[in-house]
């Protein structure tokens, strides 16, 4: 009986095997795919004022659109070293007589908000602190994450500039 069990078997599978099927209709046409992930770096020049809370509220330029799992970082420019722009990571404290200053960043998917906390009294401060200070904004899609130390500012633009992202436009999957 198990020899004629594996026998049924056998021929049912040789049958399905021989079996053509016709191939169904050609379904709708999708939309065109990206060629691949672009993502964005812009910088913005602010001041920061006891009018304005010290806070500042940058729009994204033009183009750029954020999605929830891209990763948006902020680097202060803190100097130039021989032409080089040395960039630090935000959230960045400073201890200034004593006492601690912040500068920070939030955002939203169409804006970023960089202001000033910390211990110190903001109204006390000299202008190099609060005015004409220099951020950039990297918007990393989620493919480039893992590929990138999101604190070096150096390997975030080398896998940017590897994939030809310093266009403010954007390509989405």
């Amino acid at each position: 009986m198990k020899k004629l069990a594996n026998f049924v078997m056998l021929l049912g599978v040789i049958a399905l095997m021989s079996c053509e099927t016709v191939e169904g209709p050609m379904g709708p046409q999708g939309p065109a795919g990206a060629d691949g992930l672009i993502g964005s770096i812009f910088e913005a020049e602010v001041d920061f004022t006891a009018s304005n809370g010290y806070a500042v509220l940058v729009s994204f330029p033009e183009g750029i659109e954020l999605y929830n799992t891209d990763l948006v970082m902020a680097y202060v420019l803190q100097g130039v070293d021989n032409g080089t722009d040395i960039w630090e990571p935000l959230p960045q404290t400073i201890f200034y007589e004593g006492k601690t200053l912040l500068y920070t960043f939030d955002h939203t998917f169409q804006d970023i908000n960089f202001f000033m906390d910390g211990t110190v009294d903001l109204n006390t401060l000299p202008a190099n602190y609060t005015d004409g200070l220099v951020f950039r904004v990297a918007i990393i899609p989620a493919a480039f994450i893992a590929k990138v130390n999101p604190a070096n500012m150096s390997e975030v633009m080398g896998i940017m500039s590897e994939e030809a992202v310093h266009d403010l436009s954007r390509l989405h999957p």
